[in-house]
């Protein structure tokens, strides 16, 4: 069934048979609460079960645990403006638009996106001026939502309004765009990002199946004209919890010139406990890529702290204290053990 428009139903789902008609009760509960929408291109490849899990929604989704949260990173907590998350002296994150071109099963706003749109021009404009009184700002994130679904003619005015900030000197997107809607990358969205500001975009991919032919122009369009491009990753069960997916999703995003800056923990979004690994998984899944994959393939493995203390790296503990004052037991990736000794 070849559809132009994004799948935003539960009865879309069931009649493009990427959900049986029994589930519909249940699944119509879940979007009560939690935004379905899957773009044409996810949907061409939602026959692979790393796709439909992130964005197809289960029964699972009603089982809420009690560590759960509506806010699991805190974003509310250090909000000094609407729109606006201060947790970090040097940066803030601006929620420039609450839509999305999909939304993810495992989102930890998942039960904000989609419901005002574009952030309000005076919520916009407070947002600014916190930027314009705190010099030691030095990078503006805009997120949301997904900050590449605004139109072109948006987006630069934005731009233009940070670039009049003078202590501003990085401009980071963090966006889903130009891998499940990568015919948004068109020659005017890559003029708006042409700004005095140092423009990086953070491109969140998950699945090497999600790496299309079309998501690799879009990719390629933004590398020639100069933009540097991360992708940042969320370790999901039934989706990339094997060495083997990771290491073609990681290799496939180095080479489309895209670098692995950060593989999540998956946040505690109600409703989400059946997409999380435990931190001991995850750890062994980064100590296999070690011996599997170049250093440049490879993401920090963070944990996002419940409530807003931040972001810490959880990856593998390679040393241990030796048997001596200052010296170091450390294991190598194929699992040997080293005596290393420090000076003095």
């Amino acid at each position: 069934m070849t559809q132009s428009h994004a799948t935003t139903t539960v009865a879309q789902l069931i009649a493009e048979g990427l959900a049986p008609p029994e589930a519909q009760a249940a699944l119509e509960q879940v979007a009560e609460t939690f935004r379905i929408r899957l773009t044409p291109q996810m949907r061409a490849v939602a026959g692979a079960e790393g796709i439909a899990r992130q964005f197809v929604p289960g029964a699972e989704e009603l089982v809420v645990r009690p560590e759960e949260l509506a806010d699991p990173i805190g974003d509310h907590a250090f909000s000094p403006a609407p729109g606006l998350t201060h947790r970090y002296p040097d940066r803030v994150i601006l929620a420039a638009t609450q839509t999305c071109e999909v939304y993810c099963r495992f989102c930890f706003r998942r039960e904000t996106v989609g419901s005002d749109g574009a952030l309000p021009e005076a919520d916009l404009a407070q947002a600014l001026d916190h930027v314009a009184r705190h010099p030691e700002i030095w990078e503006v994130i805009l997120t949301g939502g997904d900050p590449l679904s605004l139109s072109p003619r948006r987006i630069a005015a934005l731009l233009a309004r940070i670039a009049a900030i003078p202590h501003v000197q990085v401009v980071r997107f963090h966006t889903r765009v130009p891998v499940v809607a990568p015919e948004r990358i068109t020659p005017a969205l890559i003029e708006a990002l042409e700004v005095r500001p140092a423009v990086y975009v953070v491109v969140h991919c998950n699945h090497p199946d999600e790496l299309t032919e079309a998501a690799g122009d879009a990719l390629r369009r933004l590398s020639r004209a100069g933009v540097p491009l991360l992708a940042q990753t969320v370790l999901l069960r039934g989706v990339n919890d094997r060495a083997e997916v990771l290491e073609a999703l990681f290799r496939g995003l180095i080479a489309r010139r895209v670098k692995p800056y950060y593989l999540h923990h998956c946040d505690l979004a109600k409703g989400t406990g059946h997409f999380r690994t435990t931190l001991a998984e995850g750890q062994a899944l980064m100590a296999a890529l070690r011996g599997r994959l170049s250093g440049i393939c490879l993401p920090t493995y963070v944990l996002d702290l419940p409530g807003g203390a931040g972001k810490v790296p959880v990856g593998p503990n390679y040393l241990a204290p030796g048997d001596a004052a200052g010296e170091h037991l450390v294991t190598d990736w194929q699992g040997g053990v080293h005596r290393y000794r420090d000076p003095g």
